[in-house]
């Protein structure tokens, strides 16, 4: 069912695709006002429902119990509602007023629903909705950050999935909850083709229809199915955790040792003192810390990062699922880290900065942030030639090259990163903190260094816990240098790179000043270059337009900066 908007007519719309991945959404596409699917209220009204279930339970409890153990339950409470009802012959008046409060609130879902509408055009996503208090939210299709597809357990019962398009900025997203499940996985690809700028329908790797059966048998297909299907979303490059190894990853971290040192330092001041105080005092942080470590855990169960034509694809989830694609240029920085106990099996992540994230909660940030929770060298690189070629790729070979050129300009930056994750010195070409720099950093200065690549500026930090991190240029929103008053008396310096706010922080200290500024000045031109050229908010209209030569594709973004041009960051923090 649709309703046609009000207001001034829309600019012209382009055709909808009525072939390949994207050609059922196509009518979902088409500029008019939709609604959701029906059964919307019942999920997002699950909640108020399970409040009242667990009322009329707690209730009811002590005949639930006689139901079951005949003489078991003590007989009605004093003041019990249900036996005052029956002793003042007030049943029907009871039943009644129960059948009024549930047409009441199924006329105020079905209200809801039909008040909640969105529509797709060819350069906004819109979504209305609210009874007595209006809310109209808009996502522009070339700023969108990322596309996520999310099952929770109920909604998968029912074959339904929530679409969630994130965007720069604190509560920018928008939803579309609830949608049937299929749809909202083409939608998703519809969103992406529109956003990409491409001008005609992307050929092959459509899925296969699925035959019409019977409700049962696709609800246990969806559960049994693989979260990723590679052929289905075209997947040319799949890296997927091992379970093994993720459950030791948790067990290794620094949560879990600061747990069981916890729980240690409580047992013996209870076997000492015999005071509980410890105990009363640590133990509810020790559950917070258990429930996060729990959530990060199950999060990383099926955990899978594929390189699709439309962006890097991420999904995870047992029970409920989660998939989200990222389009080419809107992750800002990469970090690979190894915590101490790790090193002994050479286990590393990898962590980025999203601009979809930027305004959120630290923990958020952080457990959005992962893209390998765990893996071994070889994962690492797998892992960096999804993420680096759209990133630093683009800035060497130019907008319209290739995937196999983007992957070739991408090439030095892995290679470099694969050679040095456990380097120090001078190793790999990189410019190290002089002897002098052991003042401030007495475990790290051999390690500590920085170095450029085609593309990108890399950052080696950390002697105890290691880090390589990773600043596309292209991505770098500006570039300072500082000195203290202890570095000044050292002649040291510190220079910060600039992305968006992440847990990934380009930041290195205790180098000797003409490095700092050699630093500064050269990864301060290289980033206003590649600045100009980036067009990764639509990366295929450029991919589309190969027939011209990339180097004048460029030349020409390059050009249309004008001198002086000062790089500072966007507000919104997106991308340029």
């Amino acid at each position: 069912m649709t309703s046609r908007p009000s207001g001034p007519p829309l600019p012209p719309l382009p055709q909808p695709h009525r072939q390949g991945d994207a050609a059922a959404a196509a009518d979902l596409t088409d500029g008019t006002w939709h609604r959701l699917h029906p059964l919307t209220p019942l999920l997002r009204g699950g909640i108020a429902l399970l409040v009242i279930l667990g009322w009329v339970v707690n209730t009811l409890r002590e005949r639930l119990l006689d139901l079951v153990i005949p003489g078991g339950a003590r007989g009605g409470e004093q003041g019990d509602p249900i036996d005052y009802v029956v002793r003042h012959d007030y049943v029907g008046v009871a039943l009644l007023g129960v059948l009024v409060f549930i047409l009441v609130l199924i006329g105020l879902f079905t209200l809801s629903w039909r008040m909640h509408t969105f529509r797709v055009t060819g350069e906004v996503v819109e979504v209305r909705s609210g009874v007595l208090f209006r809310n109209h939210r808009k996502a522009r299709l070339d700023r969108i950050q990322a596309v996520n597809v999310v099952r929770p357990f109920v909604a998968r019962l029912v074959g339904t999935a929530r679409l969630e398009i994130s965007q720069a900025g604190n509560d920018a997203n928008v939803q579309l909850a609830y949608l049937g499940s299929r749809p909202a996985d083409d939608l998703r690809q519809r969103i992406l083709l529109l956003a990409s700028g491409a001008r005609a329908d992307v050929p092959g790797g459509s899925r296969a229809a699925r035959p019409p059966g019977r409700f049962v048998d696709e609800r246990m297909t969806e559960f049994l199915a693989p979260e990723l299907d590679p052929a289905a979303v075209r997947a040319t490059r799949v890296v997927r955790v091992h379970t093994g190894r993720l459950i030791g990853s948790v067990l290794l971290s620094n949560t879990t040792v600061v747990l069981a040192l916890a729980a240690v330092g409580i047992i013996v001041s209870v076997a000492v003192t015999g005071q509980y105080f410890l105990l009363v005092t640590l133990f509810p942080a020790m559950i917070g810390a258990v429930g996060v470590t729990v959530r990060r855990f199950t999060k990383s169960l099926q955990y899978s990062i594929a390189a699709t034509p439309d962006g890097i694809r991420i999904g995870y989830g047992l029970v409920s699922t989660s998939n989200e694609t990222l389009p080419p240029g809107r992750i800002h920085a990469v970090a690979v880290t190894q915590p101490l106990l790790w090193r002994p099996f050479g286990w590393w992540d990898v962590r980025v900065n999203r601009a979809s994230h930027a305004g959120g909660s630290r923990q958020n940030q952080q457990t959005s942030s992962v893209v390998l929770p765990v893996g071994d060298t070889a994962d690492v690189r797998a892992v960096l030639e999804i993420i680096l070629p759209e990133l630093v790729g683009t800035a060497v070979a130019g907008p319209a090259a290739s995937f196999a050129s983007l992957q070739e300009g991408s090439a030095a930056a892995v290679d470099v990163v694969q050679g040095s994750l456990t380097g120090s010195g001078d190793a790999g070409g990189f410019t190290r903190s002089p002897g002098r720099g052991a003042w401030l950093r007495p475990l790290s200065w051999r390690r500590n260094g920085y170095r450029s690549v085609p593309g990108a500026v890399l950052l080696r930090l950390g002697a105890v816990w290691r880090s390589l991190v990773v600043v596309p240029l292209p991505r770098v929103q500006s570039i300072r240098v500082a000195q203290g008053p202890l570095e000044r008396a050292l002649g040291l310096a510190e220079v910060h790179v600039h992305t968006v706010h992440g847990p990934v922080v380009a930041r290195i200290g205790a180098l000797a000043v003409p490095d700092a500024m050699r630093l500064f000045s050269g990864t301060e031109a290289e980033a206003v270059r590649a600045a100009a050229a980036d067009t990764s908010h639509r990366w295929r209209d450029d991919r589309e337009a190969r027939g011209a030569d990339p180097a004048s594709v460029t030349a020409s973004a390059a050009g249309a900066a004008p001198v002086g041009w000062e790089h500072v960051p966007r507000p919104d923090g997106g991308p340029r």
